[in-house]
């Protein structure tokens, strides 16, 4: 079992650093099929995730996939993303012991699917830049981030996308913006005096570290069409997927 979830480590962190997606909404379902209890599961993915967010920043902007330099568009879009963010996962994880778990997987997985339908009917359209757009949706991405482990990549990948950003920008931005909200879910959850599976957590940094190179790679030699399109798929795919939460038990 340890082996499996290690590949899925892999695999969702491929997924997630060269589609800005896919960690967190694949691999929460999956451990808690695999037996983990759900508030054993999220910190562990806010915590590995919150490294290989670093190191994809790093990957990308060096592969010039995203400018991150601090006066330079990119960053400041990325930097209210996380403060936004920081909003939604603290508020989430407060309801997150309150509200039944399988209203909040059914609302995230209609949420996530929309974006992604929506996505792909616009992929031929002309999408303009809006700040209105991307902080409503990083507010909404972060508290499903903090309530599920996942959701939060499909969300501020599409909303990106839909207010104008190109998709290879978008990816770096989103690794950097879900750093933040990464790290502060996982203060939120130590101030909530909620016990860390560091076993866990380092299993799954270990085994999704190596994926991050490869993915800003495949990021940087990928046509931008066929770019939004691979997301939107995805976010499609994932959005569907997280309804086998409830069937997990989530």
């Amino acid at each position: 079992m340890t082996f499996a979830i290690g590949i899925f480590a892999f695999i969702s962190e491929y997924l997630d650093s060269s589609l800005g997606m896919g960690y967190g909404t694949i691999l929460a379902p999956i451990l808690i099929i695999a037996g983990y209890q759900p508030l054993k599961v999220v910190p562990a993915i806010l915590v590995s995730q919150l490294v290989t967010d670093i190191a994809a920043c790093i990957c990308h902007h060096n592969c010039c996939n995203v400018d991150l330099r601090i006066n330079a568009k990119d960053f400041k879009i990325a930097f209210i993303l996380g403060l936004i963010s920081s909003i939604g996962v603290c508020v989430s994880v407060l309801v997150a012991i309150k509200v039944p778990k399988w209203l909040l997987t059914m609302y995230i997985g209609l949420l996530v699917t929309g974006m992604g339908f929506l996505i792909l009917f616009s992929i031929h359209r002309k999408m303009y830049f809006s700040w209105k757009k991307i902080m409503g949706i990083s507010f909404l991405a972060a508290f499903n981030k903090g309530i599920a482990g996942g959701g939060y990549g499909p969300l501020v990948m599409g909303g990106q996308i839909i207010s104008g950003i190109t998709p290879k920008n978008a990816v770096g931005i989103t690794a950097f913006a879900e750093g933040i909200t990464c790290l502060v879910g996982f203060i939120a959850y130590l101030i909530m005096g909620k016990a860390i599976d560091w076993k866990l957590t380092a299993l799954l940094l270990l085994c999704a570290a190596p994926a991050v190179p490869l993915a800003a790679f495949t990021v940087k030699n990928t046509h931008l069409d066929k770019l939004k399109e691979y997301v939107a798929i995805l976010i499609i795919a994932l959005g569907m997927f997280t309804f086998l939460k409830i069937g997990a038990g989530s």
